[in-house]
């Protein structure tokens, strides 16, 4: 088992240039004042305020900011048709030109799919003066020219052959400062049953989706027309890795990983739905090349602090381990089935000297607990000497406009990404209807 060696501050995945606040970036300045009355809902730490930079995008998934202060965000909005405005394209371009801390021009542009064909997709990375998104199945460069918000011209096409027709099917990715170009594969299946989510199917071992997904795959940003296939899995055993970035200071990678479902619902003799709510924890690793995180023969139990055998692969519903205990070790934990969707390493200077260096991470909300979901926050972990310093603490909450939701669909907002801008804001977004956040720091140091 390799021990993970975290000597090294985490950085941003991007290399942005750092100012105070109300420093005008790129000739566009914001006020450090610029919040709105209720923080667009939000509630937040002493000193943080924040305004609703734009609203009603549709589906808003990862998103990223530029050197000069502009966003872009990539969005499933043509996946929904009652979305109308997902007809000037699956990627949303947002520039504030008055400094006021809220979008004033916004176009959308890239395909238009049409014929009940799905569209638009979750990755977006801004490297070596591009856009880089996922589009169906594939990644795509936009170069980002003469001061245009909107990209000209057709996209270079830098991978294909991503699998999208059934399961996770989302293909977020990160890109070093050398060009490595890091993707997620997720899995098919929720945990390699024999028949996909039934009370009591075994597992399938060996289990042939390893093959294709549930990994990390490592590419070229640089090259065009590269083809998925299974011989440049970078690591195995991730199920779904949703929140990829780069420790820009070693190139290394960092993720966190959705854990499993159904322990309770699929072997009820082994588990009560009590056990189901809290098992198995969510993850956040540290990947390195060759390394395996388990799935599906494993999972991580946060009261055990061990990985355990799996009940599809002859586990006991408790302590059994057997290969599972040479798995990789996660450096911070988070409570079952909170999905985290996205994760930002803060770099700037405008937050209290706590958040520097730490992770945010937007966690999309939970679907299968009983009889009330959690999740719906965005969480922070601070770093001390290039290493976690303590848990999670919640940092943004107010999500879902009410106390508790039985189901996702209740929930009024859904956070779905963050992203550090050069300005040292906070941007966070909303996969219900498309809103964006803007988050910054007045209070005292």
């Amino acid at each position: 088992m390799r021990c993970v060696s975290l000597n090294v501050p985490l950085l941003c995945l991007m290399s942005l240039v750092v100012v105070p606040l109300g420093v005008p970036v790129g000739g566009r300045g914001v006020s450090s004042n610029a919040c709105d009355p209720d923080n667009g809902g939000l509630t937040l730490p002493a000193g943080f305020c924040a305004s609703v930079f734009a609203d009603n995008l549709g589906r808003a998934r990862h998103l990223v900011i530029t050197p000069t202060g502009d966003v872009y965000v990539n969005t499933w909005s043509s996946r929904y048709t009652e979305n109308k405005n997902a007809s000037g394209g699956y990627l949303v371009a947002l520039r504030d030109t008055n400094g006021d801390g809220k979008a004033d021009q916004i176009e959308r542009f890239g395909p238009v799919h049409q014929d009940g064909k799905p569209g638009g997709g979750t990755g977006i990375a801004v490297h070596a003066g591009a856009l880089y998104v996922e589009d169906i199945g594939r990644i795509v460069r936009y170069r980002l020219e003469g001061g245009a918000l909107v990209p000209k011209g057709a996209p270079d096409v830098i991978l294909t052959g991503l699998h999208t027709d059934t399961g996770h099917i989302m293909h977020p990715f990160a890109i070093t400062s050398g060009g490595a170009l890091y993707v997620n594969s997720g899995s098919l299946t929720n945990s390699c049953q024999e028949k996909d989510r039934t009370v009591e199917s075994p597992g399938q071992k060996p289990c042939a989706e390893l093959a294709r997904q549930s990994g990390i795959w490592r590419y070229d940003a640089g090259k065009t027309g590269q083809t998925f296939s299974a011989k440049e899995r970078f690591a195995t055993g991730t199920r779904n890795a949703v929140a990829l970035a780069v420790n820009s200071a070693d190139g290394a990678l960092y993720a966190t990983l959705h854990g499993r479902d159904g322990l309770g619902p699929h072997w009820p003799k082994l588990y009560t739905m009590e056990q189901n709510n809290e098992l198995p924890a969510e993850i956040l690793v540290r990947i390195d090349r060759g390394d395996d995180f388990g799935w599906p023969e494993c999972y991580y139990d946060p009261q055990q602090r061990k990985y355990v055998l799996a009940p599809e692969y002859g586990g006991d519903g408790g302590t059994a381990q057997g290969s599972c205990a040479a798995k990789e070790q996660p450096l911070v934990t988070f409570p079952a089935h909170w999905a985290p969707n996205g994760m930002a390493f803060y770099h700037g200077s405008p937050f209290p000297a706590k958040y520097r260096g730490g992770a945010f991470v937007a966690f999309h909300g939970s679907h299968d607990r009983r009889p009330a979901q959690a999740g719906y926050l965005v969480a922070f972990v601070p770093f001390a000497g290039g290493k976690p310093s303590g848990g999670y603490e919640q940092f943004a909450t107010g999500f879902t406009g009410q106390p508790t939701v039985k189901a996702p669909t209740e929930a009024r907002h859904r956070p779905m990404a963050v992203a550090v801008g050069p300005d040292g804001a906070l941007y966070v977004s909303d996969d219900v209807k498309g809103r964006i956040w803007r988050v910054t720091y007045s209070g005292s140091r």
